[in-house]
């Protein structure tokens, strides 16, 4: 045997042996021949450089630091997912999956809802190449140095598998490694960490991966994203994932209808808390991987796919006092100030009270022992009132007249549940989440500046506006507090380098009440600029798909502002891309405008995403349900022959995918 072969056996060994112990919980060597040959290798590699393998097992005991860790745009979009919270909404949703596929044979595949940090894996050519937190969807950190210390995770998949994908999963702290880590906290005098969720999640954002690699960190994986058409549905991928090495949960069950998603559901509310990690409820996903093509996405999430929540936590505390917030729109949020209570795992201080009629409705006072629930476990809320505990001399909330930052008196328009401060330019809390808003990673995503900094360069008069920011100069920067020349300048290079971002993403980041990140990208694409979008009048506006009445005022009243019209004058002067590029237009035509398609079946030479770019870069609108509207379904293999059977139906004309080829040709 060469020392080559010598090397690639050690590996294997040990590898086989990792996923015994981590994945199977069936050790075959004692700990300590395992080190025995973990040193071996180690000697032979050091020994044999030419023979040094980032995957091997001796490159995932951690050591490397990680100063900054770097931002990457994902490949493939980690969405969300939709909540529900009662059979109801599973009965709606499955409604409304089985009209979009013209069926109601639909299989499902129910899996624990893993609390944890959301994780992408990126495997190419059958090797793992990087690890990306989900960050806001879009892109996220490059954590790759401390994924590889979970020793659960394998970083060569051992069989037959599809060669390039992704997996995704969830880093996890097991309630047994977290209580001893906590044990071991107390006993050296130390603050005992909160719950194994944000562990879990602060753990791969440690510098030392060394010290990742002392967390009982394991990796729950529950998706394969891959463009090879190797498995038919979901179920099969995670089983065949399962068998190469991944840490795929067993317990995944196959449901043929949503009475056995029901069973499934109610099984694990009550067996849940005798899992060894956290879990808060059940994601149910469309079996066949084609179903899921066909369904697609909204704007947020996947609509074949759905989280169920098990029953909030509740516990009782006191109401302290109401305070207001001011937000970047000047809508005004009241919030309760509670006696401190532990709920889901985190100490509860503040609970949203949403707006005034919802102070009203519960009649909540100051001095009142409320109840409080986690709202879909994340965001505290106030649910009733124990009025056996209100005290006699308790008086009804007065809602505040006035901005609690500027004292501006507050408006409210028919129609909005929401207070309003008016004092849009003057308020600071106003000036400061626009320009926070502005910066954000989903607008024009400046790197170097973050909320703190805003507030900091606003206090010290150097910015009062977005535009402000395109005139700082390094050396306004330098004398700051916490601020060092290498801080300013990339502050300044970050700046410079957000002129670079495409008009959807700057149209998004003015902040324009009602214009979310969708409704940005259909102005952008519709107006293709700036000056075209506020020249518009109402009735132009609303002739835009899925632009409304309000979407249309809000536009209106942005465009007659002067404080705005002199911003958007300043940022064109600076270069701030304020239309769609020339890039971006080519190969856009308007040869499918006013025509709506529906897209259906498996295709060969384009991708069902390239099908749809094409249409809508052609002036056309994709539909995901065949109505009266429709104009063309463009079919592949497969074609579900209930759909087939509406579009014979309602008329529909059913082209190839050549016949559109050839129609935008």
């Amino acid at each position: 045997m060469t020392i080559e072969q010598k090397i690639e056996s050690l590996r294997d060994e040990l590898r086989q042996h990792n996923h015994n112990y981590y994945v199977l919980d069936n050790a075959t060597i004692s700990d300590y021949d395992f080190d025995i040959k973990l040193k071996e290798l180690e000697k032979l590699e050091a020994e044999n450089p030419q023979f040094f393998d980032a995957n091997s097992p001796t490159q995932r005991v951690g050591g490397e630091i990680t100063k900054n860790f770097e931002t990457i745009t994902h490949k493939n979009r980690m969405y969300s997912l939709d909540n529900s919270y009662s059979k109801e909404d599973l009965l709606d949703w499955e409604k409304r999956i089985q009209k979009m596929l013209g069926t109601d044979q639909i299989e499902y595949t129910c899996e624990l809802k893993y609390d944890g940090a959301s994780i992408n894996l990126t495997y190419e050519n059958g090797q793992f190449v990087k690890a990306v937190t989900r960050g806001d969807g879009f892109q996220g950190d490059n954590v790759t140095t401390n994924i590889k210390t979970i020793l659960s995770l394998p970083l060569i998949p051992n069989g037959d598998f599809v060669s390039n994908f992704e997996m995704r999963g969830e880093i996890i702290l097991p309630l047994d490694g977290f209580n001893k880590m906590n044990e071991e906290r107390v006993a050296n005098d130390e603050e005992p960490y909160r719950n194994p969720r944000n562990t879990a999640s602060g753990s791969l954002k440690l510098q030392d991966s060394a010290e990742v690699a002392k967390r009982p960190l394991d990796c729950l994986l529950y998706q394969v994203v891959t463009s090879e058409r190797k498995y038919k549905t979901h179920f099969e991928s995670l089983e065949n994932a399962r068998k190469v090495g991944f840490k795929v949960p067993k317990t995944i069950t196959l449901a043929k209808s949503i009475d056995e998603v029901f069973e499934f559901v109610n099984n694990w509310d009550s067996k849940r808390h005798d899992l060894p990690y956290e879990t808060d409820g059940v994601v149910i996903k469309v079996n066949n991987l084609q179903q899921q093509e066909e369904l697609g996405y909204t704007a947020k999430a996947p609509r074949w796919a759905i989280a169920y929540k098990f029953k909030a936590e509740q516990v009782s505390t006191v109401l302290n006092e109401i305070t207001y917030q001011v937000g970047r729109t000047g809508a005004i949020t009241p919030v309760a100030n509670l006696e401190p209570v532990q709920l889901a795992g985190t100490i509860v201080k503040r609970a949203s009270l949403h707006n005034a009629d919802q102070i009203e409705k519960l009649d909540i006072r100051v001095n009142d022992t409320v109840f409080v629930e986690k709202g879909g476990e994340i965001i505290p809320k106030i649910i009733a009132v124990d009025l056996s505990k209100r005290p006699e001399n308790s008086a009804p909330t007065k809602y505040a007249t006035n901005c609690p930052e500027c004292n501006t008196e507050l408006i409210r328009t028919d129609g909005d549940a929401k207070h309003y401060c008016p004092n849009e330019f003057g308020c600071a809390p106003q000036i400061t989440g626009r320009i926070q808003h502005f910066i954000s990673r989903k607008a024009m995503d400046i790197d170097g500046l973050g909320g703190e900094t805003v507030d900091l360069l606003r206090k010290e008069g150097l910015i009062q506006n977005y535009a402000d920011l395109y005139d700082l100069k390094v050396e306004q920067i330098i004398p700051l507090e916490r601020m060092a020349e290498k801080s300013a300048q990339n502050m300044v290079a970050g700046i410079e380098k957000s002129k670079e971002i495409p008009f959807e993403k700057v149209l998004f980041a003015l902040g324009i009440r009602f214009v979310g990140e969708t409704v940005a990208k259909k102005l952008a694409k519709h107006f293709k600029s700036i000056d075209n979008l506020m020249a518009a009048n109402f009735e132009t506006l609303i002739e835009v798909d899925e632009i409304g009445d309000r979407i249309a005022q809000s536009i209106i009243d942005f465009s007659n502002d002067l404080g705005n019209i002199q911003l958007i004058d300043r940022l064109k002067s600076y270069g701030v891309q304020l239309e769609v590029s020339a890039e971006s237009l080519e190969g856009q035509t308007d040869k499918l405008t006013g025509k709506i398609f529906v897209v259906s079946g498996v295709f060969h030479q384009m991708s069902r995403n390239e099908l749809k770019k094409a249409i809508e870069d052609n002036g056309g609108k994709v539909s995901s349900s065949i109505s009266k509207k429709t104009t063309y379904i463009v079919a592949g293999d497969n074609m579900g022959p209930s759909k087939l059977e509406k579009a014979h139906k309602l008329e529909i004309s059913i082209i190839s995918e050549q016949d559109f080829i050839d129609m935008i040709n």
